[in-house]
């Protein structure tokens, strides 16, 4: 098992992915999550659009960037040279573009950005072509037990993770820096900094979002919300703005990575299925109700893992939820290459398993369904053995994915 914070998985990621291949890579995720760190380690030369000497040097442009960094020059090996923040330049892809065409053959590129890269791409995209997408999570179950990315198969075998390590992780959340110091006072300062700066500095500065404290108040009142139905007008009027505007804030957070929508699944399924999306924090840690936090939980696991797997290029993955007018309902549903694969219906405690798993396993005709309770020991046998529903533990079923 890895005990270091200073190696993760996207470590080997994008290492790999510098040896093989000639297109940038772009590294998103949410602020604090390790973006930099990661991407300086493995760069030759740094430029951070927040620091005013690299920024006036980007501003010059990219012959400039280049000459100075000496890449006209032979060398043994392609240098790796790291872009953070670059996007909040507001002609960043211009500039990428002309960058990656004068020095494609002359260095490795990673451009890495709080916000999410691909948010701009809007109307055409000038860097087709020209890049890979990168999308960084905070850490989980897997990553504690394996700082490399999977090789063939897209779900390892068990691997148990220690319960102290364990109990951290439900605690502190995934962000490496609260979870390496176990500080519920650090903790709370951090998550308090971390959400103002997200609302005051990125948010403020990307979008042209005016009503600030109505949005801070929208971010408090989904806090405790994860894991429920996100029913637009309801929030609109409890915030006081109209429901276009709320749907319009919290695309904005997920954008910003502050959490993530989980869209109901249709094709396949006899009774119509309600059209509000669930609602997940990034931040399980901040959740007092144990229920709602295991479940997001679940959820981020889920959403990292089916966003790593894509980025790796192991198939195409999206996690959904199931729900009918019979409000019969499993928390999710993982796609793969556009089929049902596997459903999983997340448990504190209850170990009583719920029947809709195996309506909704006959509907869709996954081939697994899964519900998984935290407070169950760690089993050392391989749950996608089966094909009929069964009740897992969270510390098996958790540590086999990324």
């Amino acid at each position: 098992m890895h005990n270091g914070f200073m190696e993760r998985v996207y470590d080997s990621i994008l290492s790999k992915h510098l040896q093989t291949y000639r297109q940038m890579a772009f590294v998103s995720g949410p602020r604090q999550v390790g973006k930099t760190t990661t991407c300086r380690q493995l760069a030759d030369h740094y430029l951070s659009w927040d620091v005013e000497e690299h920024r006036r040097g980007i501003l010059q442009g990219p012959a400039s960037v280049g000459e100075r960094l000496g890449l006209q020059k032979l060398q043994e090996q392609l240098p790796t040279v790291v872009f953070d923040e670059l996007h909040k330049n507001p002609r960043w892809k211009s500039f990428l573009k002309g960058f990656f065409d004068l020095y494609e053959d002359d260095c490795r590129i990673v451009v890495t950005g709080s916000s999410r890269l691909d948010v701009f791409r809007k109307g055409g995209d000038s860097l087709m072509g020209r890049y890979f997408l990168f999308r960084m999570h905070p850490m989980t179950v897997a990553e504690r037990l394996h700082p490399l990315p999977p090789s063939a198969d897209v779900v390892r075998p068990p691997l148990s993770l220690g319960e102290e390590e364990w109990e951290a992780l439900l605690q502190y959340g995934g962000f490496p820096e609260p979870l390496k110091l176990k500080d519920a006072s650090f903790q709370l300062r951090w998550r308090k900094l971390r959400r103002e700066q997200l609302i005051r500095e990125d948010i403020r500065d990307l979008t042209r979002i005016e009503d600030l404290p109505r949005l801070e108040m929208t971010t408090e009142l989904l806090a405790q919300r994860s894991g429920e139905t996100l029913v637009f007008a309801n929030l609109a009027r409890d915030v006081g703005v109209s429901p276009h505007t709320l749907t319009s804030w919290v695309n904005t957070l997920c954008d910003f990575h502050h959490g993530f929508l989980v869209r109901p699944w249709h094709r396949n399924i006899s009774s119509a299925l309600r059209k509000e999306p669930k609602w997940y924090v990034r931040d399980w840690s901040a959740i007092t109700d144990t229920g709602k936090r295991f479940e997001t939980f679940v959820a981020c696991h889920l959403f990292k893992a089916v966003q790593g797997w894509t980025d790796l290029g192991m198939g195409e993955f999206e996690v959904y939820y199931l729900r009918d007018k019979q409000q019969r309902e499993v928390d999710f549903l993982v796609i793969r290459d556009g089929e049902p694969w596997f459903l999983v219906e997340a448990k504190h405690r209850d170990q009583r398993l719920n029947p809709a798993l195996a309506y909704f396993q006959e509907k869709t005709n996954a081939p697994h369904a899964f519900q998984v309770v935290e407070k169950l020991s760690f089993v050392d046998s391989d749950p996608y053995m089966h094909t009929t529903p069964k009740v897992v533990p969270a510390k098996t079923l958790l540590s086999q994915w990324l």
